[in-house]
């Protein structure tokens, strides 16, 4: 039967924390007095995760879908395969170390419910660290302003879809894509909504700090071309700003003579255009690679198995 609900759940990592998962979600889920099913997707896990996945499919295999890959592709192309697997008119994406709760999908489906088909949501108050909290909103800030996607907590992956948006993302062949801001481009009416944030059940984030400004550039030179357009204001600037010193100094030259005092500030000037050379040639790097990796045409994820009530289904 096609349920009303379905909840998304890339995991990676996460054994210790597993348990607790399953002792609050189903509950939680059972408690809505709806129809619903849970789609665990296994990104590549290391430690013993897609066993305990498989366990609990066998012990309530008529609401439990657990989606295996063969390898490690992200997070984001955990829960686009689970959008895939999903049969629900609402589906919800969740993290798997309980920091978004999962008695707040209820929340989000009744919101759902007064014909949304967005609802993002905001941590009522974070329990992560200081600085990441602080880059966090700096980085919100920052893409809003590039990409015209508002979302208040960009981090925050508790959140709810229609069916319709989700039928678009699953059109999409994008290689690196932020998941909430495409299914946002899509959305006829968003809205959003604040729920609690607890610290992590059990192990550790799986974001260093290069991984969320990795992520943060992915999600901005994958929505909007304003920072190639920004960059060609700025070099259009300082070829007039350099052009006119030149001509200061050739006239400096002629009716002064020949100057050494300023050759450290000449070096100063050089070293700046340089490194404004090789930000702007790392900028277009990055929409070249992003060219680079869809054109090859490679899969974005290979699924392993799908454990599901009618039997485990092979993948590619």
């Amino acid at each position: 039967m096609k349920p009303e609900l379905s909840v998304v759940i890339p995991v990676y990592n996460e054994e210790a924390g597993l348990a607790k998962l399953f002792a609050r979600l189903y509950p939680a889920l059972d408690a809505l007095g709806t129809t619903y099913e849970i789609v665990y997707v296994n990104d590549g896990s290391r430690d013993r995760s897609a066993e305990i996945l498989s366990d609990q499919y066998r012990a309530r295999p008529d609401v439990t879908r657990v989606v295996l890959f063969n390898g490690n592709y992200g997070q984001h192309m955990a829960i686009l395969a689970g959008f895939e697997a999903t049969r629900g008119d609402i589906v919800v994406t969740l993290d798997a170390d309980l920091q978004n709760p999962p008695e707040e999908i209820g929340n989000l489906v009744a919101k759902m419910r007064e014909g949304y088909d967005y609802v993002g949501s905001i941590r009522r108050k974070r329990q992560d660290s200081a600085w990441r909290t602080w880059a966090s909103r700096a980085m919100n800030n920052i893409r809003e302003k590039i990409t015209h996607i508002k979302m208040t907590d960009q981090g925050n992956m508790l959140r709810a879809y229609g069916r319709n948006v989700i039928d678009l993302v699953n059109r999409c062949n994008e290689v690196n894509t932020f998941v909430p801001a495409l299914a946002y481009t899509f959305a006829r009416k968003p809205t959003e909504i604040t729920v609690e944030h607890e610290e992590r059940a059990a192990g550790e984030s799986k974001y260093s700090l290069y991984s969320l400004i990795r992520l943060n550039f992915d999600l901005v030179t994958g929505f909007s071309l304003v920072p190639l357009q920004l960059f060609s204001m700025l070099g259009m600037a300082l070829s007039i700003l350099s052009g006119a010193l030149v001509l200061l100094l050739a006239v400096r030259r002629f009716v002064l003579g020949a100057e050494a005092e300023g050759v450290f500030t000449l070096f100063a000037i050089t070293f700046f255009l340089m490194g404004v050379i090789l930000f702007g040639i790392g900028l277009l790097g990055e929409y070249v690679g992003r060219i680079y990796q869809q054109v090859r045409g490679r899969p974005r994820y290979v699924v392993r198995a799908i454990l599901e009530q009618s039997g485990p289904t092979l993948g590619n």
